[in-house]
């Protein structure tokens, strides 16, 4: 894996979030399940907080939404209104 920005590196994790989630768009998941089974090999040894990262912007960006019950650790889903942006972002790569 190249030496890229914290950034460029955050948004690289970002898109392979929505490309899975635009293979699977009923998925939803906490960071540590985005981590083991929605991220390509290449990105799932990423530090749980590089993986973080990329939920925030996602979540920044609206492009997820987030479930947050009680205690449980949150879930994340994608915002199905956003799915224009999404595609722009996924097919930019």
């Amino acid at each position: 894996m190249s030496a890229e920005s914290p950034e460029t590196q955050g948004m690289e994790i970002a898109r392979e979030i929505l490309r899975y989630l635009q293979a699977h768009p009923n998925a939803k998941d906490t960071v540590e399940g985005i981590a083991q089974w929605w991220l390509s090999h290449e990105w799932a040894d990423q530090r749980v907080a590089d993986i973080e990262q990329a939920v925030r912007l996602l979540l920044s960006r609206e492009l997820i939404l987030e479930i947050r019950i009680g205690t449980q650790p949150s879930y994340y889903h994608v915002n199905r209104l956003k799915h224009q942006e999404i595609y722009r972002l996924v097919a930019n790569d």
